[in-house]
C-alpha cells in the first residue's frame, strides 16, 4: 500500500516538473516573460548564485530533475509485486496503429499528437519571436542594410531559435542508462525514430538560419568581414559557421543510404556531435545553450557511466555454428547470477580485436530465469564486422593448436523494457520474419519459465516465422524444449513456419530443425578475462550520481565565476558608485567565450568528480567474491530429440512452401483458435511485414470486424526492434 502511494505521488511530481517545464517554453518567446526574466537576471547577478545558477536552475534542472525522480520511479516499479494482469487502460487503443506508411513507417495517435503539437508549438514560437521584432526593427550598426534586409536578417535569426529547440530535446532518446522514455513505455531502438525527426528539423533550420545570414552579407557586400569574424562580445558568427558545417556532414552521414553501405563512416562522423556542441556553445553564448544543456548533461553521464559499466573486460565462453551457408553463430558470454533482465532486452558488444571502437548491438535470446550464469545472443554474420567475427571463430576451430585462445570482450547493457505489461494479455500472437525470431526467442523461454509462478503472462501463444530458406529455421533451435515438451508448462505454443523461396516439401518442422541443428560448438579460454557480467548499476543509485553531479557542476561554476568573473559579483552599492560608462568598460573586459569556456570546464569537473565515484563503487562491487567465468558453463547440448512423447506436440505444428502468410486470414481465426478476447500482436522483421500487420491491426481499431463468428477481440499492436 504505501508503495502504490509512493509510485502515485512521484507520478503526479513528474507530471507537474513536466508541465512546468513545458510552460516554461511556451512563455519564453512572450515580452511579459522578457521583462520578467530580466529584472530576475539582475536581482541574480548579485548573489552567490549569479545569473548563471538561475539560467541552470530554470531552464537546465527540469529534465534532470525529471530524470532522477523517474529512475527512482522505475526503481520502485521493478520491485512492485507481480500483478495477474493490468486491467486495460481507457488509453490502451491510443497506442495502436492510425497512420501506416512506408515513408513515415507505423504511427500511434500519441505520436501524431505529439509531433503536431510540437510543430504547433514550433509555429507558435517563430510567429511569437517575429511579430516581436518586426514591431521594433533596429539596424545593425556594422551593416548597412535595406529595410528588407533588416526584415529578412531576423527571420534568418528566429530559424535558428528553432533548431535550438530541436537541439534542446535531441540528445534525450538516445540515452540508454539514463532513459527518461521508458517513463512512457518507449525503449531506446524504437526513441531513436525520434532523434532522427529532431535532428533532420534541426539542420533544416539551421541550414536557413546559416544560408539565410550569408545571403544578406553577400548582398550588402560584407561577406568577407563577416564570415570570419570572432567577436569578443554576443554571438560569434566563425564558431556558428563550423558548428554548421559539422552538423551537416553529421546528418549526410547519417542517411540511410550510407548508414547502411558505409556503417564505420557513419559511426565515426557521428561523433563530430563533440566539436558541433563547443562551437554551438560559442556561437549562441551561455545563455542560449542552458536551454540545451539537459540533454547535453544527462548525454555526458549516460556516456560516462556506460564507459565504466563496459570495464573491466569479459570474455565469450563459448561459440556454436551452425552448419549452414547463412553464417549464424551463437555467442555464450558469463554473467552475474543477480543480474536480471526482461524478455527482449539488447546488450551493445565491443570485441577489441576486431575493432576497438565499434560497438554493435544484440538481441538477448535467452532468459534470466532460466540461465543464472550465462546469457546468450545470435549473430547473423553476413560483412563488415560481423564477418570478421565469423572468420575469428572459424579460425579457432580449424587450428590444430587445440586450446581455443580468449577472446575479450565489452559489455553495455542489457537494456530492456521496465515492465513485462506487453505479456500481460490473453493470449499472444508472435509474428517474426527472418533474424526477427530473435526478441521472440526470449519471450517464449521467459513465458515457459514463469507461466505456473505468480505471474500470469499468456499461455495461448502462436508464432508465424516467415523465412526465405529452409535452413534459417535453425535460429529455432535454442526453444526447441518449449516447442517439444509443452506438456511440462502451462504454456501451449503452436508454431507456424513459411518458407516463401523454396518449393512444396514434405518436410516437418521437427525434420527441418534436426536437419539444420547440428553444429560445432567451440569452448574458448577465459584466462585473459574471467568477469562475468554485471549489467547496469542500481536505477537509485544512477539517480543519486545524477544529483551528485548537478550539485558539482553548480558548485564548480560559482567558484569559477567568482574567480574570473569577478565584476558580476559586485554588490548593488558598489555598483552604484561606479560610473556607468566604466562599468560598461569593466564588463567589457570579459569576452563572451571565456564565459563560455567556464562553463564547459564545470561540465568537465562535475563529469570527473562522476566518474571518480563510480569508479570507486564499481571496484567495490567487483571485490565480491563472484564464481569465476567458466567454459563447462557455456556448453549445453541443445536440440531436438525425435522422442515418441514429444512426435505428437510437433505434429501440432504447421509449415507451408512456396507463399507468403495470409495475415488477414491469421488474425481472423487466431481468436477463435486460443478464445481470448485481449490479444497482443507481436510482430518484428522487415518493415513491410510490419506494415502490414499494423494495417490490420488498424482496421480493427477503427471498428471494423475481422474477427470470426461476430466476435470481437481487441487487438493491442507492438513493434519490436531487432538486432543481430
Amino acid at each position: 500500500m504505501a508503495r502504490a502511494i509512493l509510485l502515485a505521488l512521484l507520478k503526479v511530481l513528474m507530471i507537474i516538473i513536466f508541465a512546468g517545464w513545458i510552460a516554461l517554453w511556451l512563455l519564453k518567446p512572450t515580452n511579459l516573460w522578457t521583462r520578467k526574466w530580466k529584472g530576475a537576471e539582475d536581482s541574480a547577478r548579485h548573489t552567490v548564485f549569479g545569473y548563471y545558477g538561475l539560467n541552470f536552475a530554470v531552464f537546465t534542472f527540469p529534465p534532470i530533475a525529471l530524470t532522477i525522480i523517474g529512475l527512482v520511479y522505475l526503481d520502485l516499479v521493478a520491485k512492485e509485486p507481480p500483478r495477474s494482469r493490468p486491467p486495460r487502460s481507457a488509453t490502451a487503443g491510443f497506442s495502436n496503429p492510425v497512420v501506416v506508411n512506408s515513408f513515415v513507417g507505423i504511427l500511434s495517435s500519441l505520436e501524431i499528437l505529439a509531433v503536431f503539437l510540437f510543430f504547433l508549438f514550433l509555429a507558435w514560437t517563430y510567429y511569437a519571436r517575429i511579430s516581436n521584432d518586426f514591431k521594433k526593427l533596429m539596424p545593425v550598426k556594422s551593416l548597412k542594410l535595406d529595410l528588407w534586409q533588416i526584415k529578412y536578417l531576423r527571420v534568418a535569426t528566429r530559424f535558428g531559435l528553432l533548431a535550438e529547440v530541436c537541439l534542446a530535446l535531441l540528445l534525450l532518446p538516445v540515452l540508454r542508462g539514463l532513459a527518461i522514455f521508458q517513463l512512457i513505455g518507449i525503449q531506446f531502438e524504437a526513441s531513436v525514430r525520434y532523434h532522427i525527426l529532431l535532428g533532420t528539423s534541426m539542420i533544416f533550420f539551421s541550414t536557413i538560419h546559416g544560408a539565410s545570414t550569408l545571403f544578406i552579407w553577400g548582398v550588402s557586400r560584407h561577406i568577407q568581414d563577416e564570415i570570419w569574424r570572432w567577436q569578443k562580445k554576443g554571438r560569434i558568427y566563425l564558431a556558428g559557421e563550423i558548428a554548421l558545417v559539422t552538423g551537416l556532414v553529421i546528418w549526410i552521414t547519417s542517411l540511410p543510404q550510407i548508414r547502411r553501405r558505409r556503417f564505420e563512416i557513419f559511426y565515426y562522423t557521428h561523433h563530430l556531435y563533440i566539436v558541433f556542441l563547443i562551437f554551438f556553445l560559442f556561437h549562441a553564448g551561455d545563455r542560449h545553450f542552458y536551454m540545451v544543456f539537459s540533454g547535453v548533461f544527462l548525454f555526458g553521464l549516460d556516456k560516462l557511466l556506460r564507459i565504466l559499466q563496459s570495464r573491466p573486460q569479459s570474455c565469450i565462453l563459448s561459440s556454436r555454428i551452425y552448419l549452414i551457408p547463412s553464417k549464424a553463430i551463437e555467442l555464450t558470454l558469463p554473467k552475474d547470477p543477480g543480474l536480471k533482465y526482461t524478455p527482449t532486452s539488447v546488450i551493445y558488444m565491443k570485441i577489441p580485436s576486431i575493432s576497438k571502437f565499434q560497438w554493435h548491438p544484440f538481441s538477448i535470446t535467452s532468459s534470466s530465469n532460466i540461465d543464472d550464469h550465462t546469457m546468450s545472443v545470435v549473430v547473423k554474420c553476413n560483412e563488415g564486422w560481423t564477418s570478421s567475427l565469423y572468420d575469428m571463430i572459424q579460425a579457432e576451430l580449424d587450428s590444430d593448436t587445440g586450446a581455443m585462445n580468449c577472446i575479450p570482450v565489452s559489455i553495455e547493457g542489457p537494456y530492456g523494457p521496465a515492465s513485462l505489461d506487453f505479456l500481460r494479455h490473453d493470449s499472444l500472437l508472435l509474428i517474426a520474419g527472418g533474424a526477427g525470431i530473435t526478441p521472440f526467442l526470449s519471450i517464449i523461454k521467459e513465458i515457459a519459465s514463469i507461466s505456473s509462478s505468480r505471474y500470469r503472462f499468456a499461455t495461448q501463444v502462436q508464432l508465424i516465422y516467415v523465412v526465405k530458406k529452409s535452413q534459417d529455421v535453425c535460429l529455432l533451435n535454442s526453444v526447441s524444449s518449449q516447442l517439444l515438451n509443452q506438456s511440462s508448462t502451462q504454456l501451449s505454443l503452436n508454431l507456424k513456419v513459411y518458407v516463401t523461396q523454396e518449393e512444396s516439401s514434405n518436410a516437418t518442422v521437427i525434420g527441418l530443425v534436426n536437419n539444420f541443428s547440428p553444429a560445432r560448438t567451440v569452448n574458448f579460454s577465459t584466462e585473459c578475462s574471467n568477469y562475468a557480467v554485471h549489467g547496469l548499476d542500481s536505477s537509485i543509485l544512477m539517480a543519486a550520481m545524477v544529483a551528485l553531479s548537478s550539485i558539482k557542476f553548480l558548485v564548480s561554476l560559482i567558484f569559477f565565476n567568482r574567480i574570473f568573473v569577478p565584476t558580476e559579483m559586485k554588490s548593488p552599492a558598489s555598483q552604484k558608485m561606479v560610473v556607468p560608462s566604466e562599468n560598461k568598460a569593466s564588463k567589457e573586459k570579459t569576452p563572451s567565450s571565456v564565459v563560455d569556456l567556464l562553463l564547459l570546464a564545470s561540465f568537465i569537473v562535475a563529469l570527473a568528480c562522476n566518474a571518480f565515484v563510480a569508479i570507486i563503487l564499481r571496484w567495490k562491487r567487483l571485490k565480491k567474491d563472484i564464481p569465476a567465468a567458466s567454459p563447462k558453463q557455456g556448453n549445453k547440448a541443445t536440440g531436438l530429440a525425435g522422442s515418441v512423447e514429444a512426435r505428437s506436440t510437433v505434429e501440432e505444428h504447421e509449415i507451408h512452401f512456396g507463399g507468403r502468410p495470409d495475415f488477414q486470414d491469421i488474425l481472423s481465426k487466431f481468436p477463435d483458435e486460443t478464445g481470448g478476447s485481449d490479444i497482443g500482436v507481436l510482430v518484428c522483421g522487415p518493415e513491410s511485414m510490419k506494415e502490414a500487420v499494423a494495417s490490420l491491426c488498424q482496421l480493427k481499431s477503427q471498428g471494423l470486424n475481422i474477427g470470426a463468428k461476430g466476435k470481437k477481440p481487441y487487438f493491442i499492436f507492438h513493434s519490436l526492434s531487432f538486432t543481430l
